[in-house]
């Protein structure tokens, strides 16, 4: 392992050594740095076209130039640009407006991607999986600015507008009810009676849902509340639980439901604590949540206590985002008043001189987060769609998955333990090359929201015949990518150990 990575390092930098020469020259030929300085009228031109032309070596040949470039961030200097501000800090804020902007988008597009592709995989040929490929090729084939703009027009402007008076038309009601229905009959597994009970049971729960909802004006005041906080931290310990050991074995879902009975019970305890908090104290109780959730699982999960503790931590960890959710919601009223009614951002990733506690800057910052995240994740959401299905169905018909079911072990056991495993590894190529190819930026996606992230930094030092910023992504996303591949291939052995790095 350790020969293999040391020789994908030194193959990977010679290649990035080589490949900063080509992305140097072909910026610096890309056209005449001094265009607009050539056009100012006045005296006042000659002198800041020396100041240029001194800043960015114009009076050294371009190979040269390329050398002291190279000299330089071997020294740990990435320079200036053309306008003298130093490369360094605007990588930094570039790096961090879009580490802010992409990480969430790309991360719930494989989580949501890979469960909805395994689920199809599972009911193939059945009126979900034909809906699923239906609204992936749909997605797929968006253009990206356009998803932008519709965002804009009918999640933004008109949600916002809604919000003043968030009274939900019946016509809304039904034609959303009739829609969860749909979902809950393609989703239920057993026969036409079965699936027409689920389509009832689950259309009338929305409407139930959103008839309350409407009539109670939550959407201008929400908040989950004590009483529903314990009834989805319940739900989710039961189906973490289900998932990972079954129902069959009590102890883990003693362990798990505990852990969801301390985070309610806690959530309210703690309220001085979570009134006004810092990013390190929500950090410390994740860790301590994590903790006290493993020392549960050990206490109460008898046989099964690696299940136990798995079951505990993710149902604890689930609860403290429930939690969190709350608290955010909590301060939503008080900050749509300061901006005016309109919470949801068009542009930007923040609003300016706004000062408010903890939980009213994070919905700020979700609110400007919330448009853009969700371009990304449509566009993005149909690929992992399509390659979990086909990953899974593939491996689902191999032999050791019909041995696995031969030997009697449970559906559950067969696809958890066996098939997802292998069915993982064609998409972790995929997210090898989306995370690394996410820190180079969107730049699509950043020009129609406004954002000035890496993507805007590429733009900006391209059309400017700017090599020092254009360098500068380049080094972060080139090293990016080399990572990330080095990483793929690790876990490529670790998902199936047959393969052997060599």
């Amino acid at each position: 392992m350790i020969a293999f990575i040391a020789r994908r390092l030194i193959v990977s930098f010679f290649v990035l050594l080589a490949a900063t020469m080509v992305i140097y020259g072909l910026t610096a030929l890309a056209g005449d740095p001094l265009e607009d300085l050539r056009e100012l009228p006045g005296a006042d031109r000659e002198r800041k076209i020396a100041d240029r032309v001194e800043r960015m070596n114009l009076d050294t040949p371009l190979p040269l130039r390329y050398l002291a470039w190279l000299g330089n961030l071997f020294r740990g200097d990435l320079g200036v640009n053309r306008d003298g501000q130093d490369v360094a800090v605007l990588l930094g804020n570039a790096l961090s407006a879009t580490l802010q902007l992409v990480v969430a988008a790309t991360v719930l597009a494989v989580i949501i991607g890979v469960v909805v592709g395994i689920v199809s995989a599972l009911r193939q040929y059945s009126g979900f999986d034909y809906s699923v490929t239906f609204t992936a090729f749909v997605c797929f084939s968006l253009p990206l600015f356009w998803v932008a703009v519709m965002l804009k027009q009918y999640i933004a402007i008109e949600f916002n507008d809604w919000l003043g008076d968030p009274v939900i038309p019946p016509a809304v009601i039904a034609v959303i009810s009739l829609v969860a229905g749909l979902i809950w009959g393609a989703l239920w597994v057993g026969g036409r009676q079965a699936r027409l009970a689920a389509f009832g049971l689950g259309a009338a729960a929305t409407a139930l849902t959103l008839t309350l909802l409407s009539a109670t004006r939550w959407f201008a005041d929400p908040g989950i509340g004590v009483v529903l906080l314990a009834i989805l931290a319940g739900g989710t310990a039961v189906g973490v639980t289900a998932l990972i050991s079954g129902l069959r074995y009590r102890d883990p879902l003693y362990a798990a439901l505990s852990a969801a009975g301390i985070g309610v019970l806690c959530s309210q305890l703690l309220d001085p604590v979570l009134a006004d908090p810092s990013w390190l104290e929500i950090f410390g109780l994740a860790l301590l949540t994590v903790a006290v959730c493993v020392g549960l699982g050990y206490a109460l999960g008898g046989l099964l206590r690696r299940q136990a503790i798995l079951a505990a931590v993710l149902t604890g960890l689930v609860t403290a985002g429930l939690i969190f959710l709350d608290r955010m919601l909590r301060g939503f009223a008080e900050y749509s008043d300061y901006v005016r009614g309109r919470p949801i951002a068009t542009i930007g990733s923040s609003t300016p001189n706004f000062e408010g506690d903890f939980w009213q800057t994070n919905l700020d910052v979700a609110g400007h987060l919330l448009l853009p995240t969700m371009a990304l994740i449509l566009i993005s959401l149909a690929t992992y769609t399509r390659y979990s299905r086909s990953s899974m169905l593939e491996v689902m018909n191999l032999d050791y998955v019909r041995t696995a079911r031969a030997k009697g072990l449970a559906e559950r056991t067969v696809v958890t333990k066996h098939a997802f495993r292998n069915g993982m590894i064609p998409i972790t190529t995929l997210m090898a090359f989306d995370f690394a190819g996410v820190i180079g930026g969107a730049i699509v996606t950043e020009n129609v929201f406004g954002w000035q992230g890496m993507g805007s930094l590429f733009l900006h030092g391209l059309q400017q015949v700017d090599p020092a910023p254009v360098m500068a992504f380049f080094i972060v996303s080139g090293s990016a990518i080399v990572l990330f591949n080095m990483l793929a291939d690790i876990i490529y052995a670790y998902l199936d150990p047959r393969i052997r790095l060599s």
